[in-house]
């Protein structure tokens, strides 16, 4: 059975860190790009973050660019966000998706449960 699971989240202050995983079973992860999303209460999901099959390439939107950092380690079945310098904004559910493509704009056939992430002082 093919599973995603997200786990990390939780509360921090401004300025705070923290380091989400994403951990993959049922398939091959060697052979799928990963992407992050985010979705706020109200708000529409988008997508923050990508990282190619072999991790040599990566993508992130201009509102975490510098600040978080995607990473992989296949063999432990893997994929990381690192997230420093948290802000209030960055509260939401985070996902992670396995992609055959490298792009927030592919398709992304299996997606995990979320997890949260809540930024407040």
């Amino acid at each position: 059975q093919v599973q995603l699971v997200e786990s990390g989240g939780g509360a921090v202050q401004p300025g705070g860190s923290l380091r989400l995983s994403c951990t993959v079973s049922g398939f091959t992860l060697d052979y799928y790009a990963i992407g992050w999303f985010r979705q706020a209460p109200g708000k529409e999901r988008e997508g923050i973050s990508c990282i190619s099959s072999s991790g040599g390439r990566s993508y992130y939107v201009d509102s975490v660019k510098g600040r978080f950092t995607i990473s992989r380690d296949n063999a432990k079945n893997t994929v990381y966000l690192q997230m420093n310098s948290l802000k209030p904004e960055d509260t939401a559910v985070y996902y992670c998706a396995a992609s055959r493509d490298f792009g927030l704009g592919s398709v992304f056939d299996y997606w995990g449960q979320g997890t949260q992430v809540t930024v407040s002082s």
